[in-house]
């Protein structure tokens, strides 16, 4: 499979690369990426963000493909991988697109993985777990979760009993975006400005 058409931010010759792929319905320009990819530019790293087939396909389609199978998804993903030339490489992403990743990191052998909302399992299916791979991560990580996501809470999953190499950073009632109810006191913007701050953190841990 050849590599997927890139959208970039951060100078190219930076210590490390952050590849991120979007999640099940939205593309790779959403606010949310946007904010991460600059985000993570701005800070000194390069990111490169792409998209699955099914979603490039949603730009040139009037119809709305779902996702890809997961054989083609991780295909996908080792050839995103493939075709970026970094210094060192970090893998990771929203939702879906983090998930995939973790699947292939290890094999990868990239330097760290990053999830913005792992999706533990299917809303109001807390029995269909999707942690069976993470049991055996060896790849440094770090999720960032809101606390009361429905893909899996902060109480959920504090009791998965997940590997040392997973680090995970609870935002304040976030949900699965990451973001509070007005009720909470917090606002969206602290949430995430919480995130990428955390994110840029684990970065300089892996320089």
């Amino acid at each position: 499979m050849s590599a997927p058409a890139y959208l970039f931010d951060g100078p190219a010759e930076a210590p490390i690369t952050v590849i991120l792929a979007h999640g099940a319905g939205a593309a790779m320009d959403t606010p949310f990426m946007e904010f991460f990819a600059k985000g993570f530019g701005k800070a000194g790293y390069r990111c490169a963000r792409f998209e699955f087939p099914y979603m490039a396909r949603r730009r040139i389609e009037d119809k709305r493909p779902g996702p890809d199978s997961q054989p083609k998804l991780l295909a996908t993903w080792r050839a995103a991988i493939a075709g970026v030339e970094a210094r060192k490489t970090v893998i990771g992403g929203k939702s879906m697109g983090g998930r995939i990743a973790s699947m292939v990191a290890d094999e990868e052998a990239v330097a760290g993985l990053i999830s913005l909302g792992y999706p533990f399992h299917p809303p109001g299916r807390p029995e269909r777990l999707r942690t069976e791979h993470l049991m055996t991560l060896r790849t440094p990580a770090l999720f960032l979760q809101g606390s009361r996501d429905p893909f899996g809470s902060r109480e959920e999953v504090e009791g998965f009993g997940l590997p040392a190499s997973i680090a995970v950073h609870w935002l304040e009632d976030g949900d699965h975006d990451l973001r509070p109810r007005k009720a909470s006191g917090r606002t969206r913007e602290q949430n995430w400005d919480e995130a990428l701050e955390t994110a840029i953190a684990f970065l300089g841990t892996l320089r």
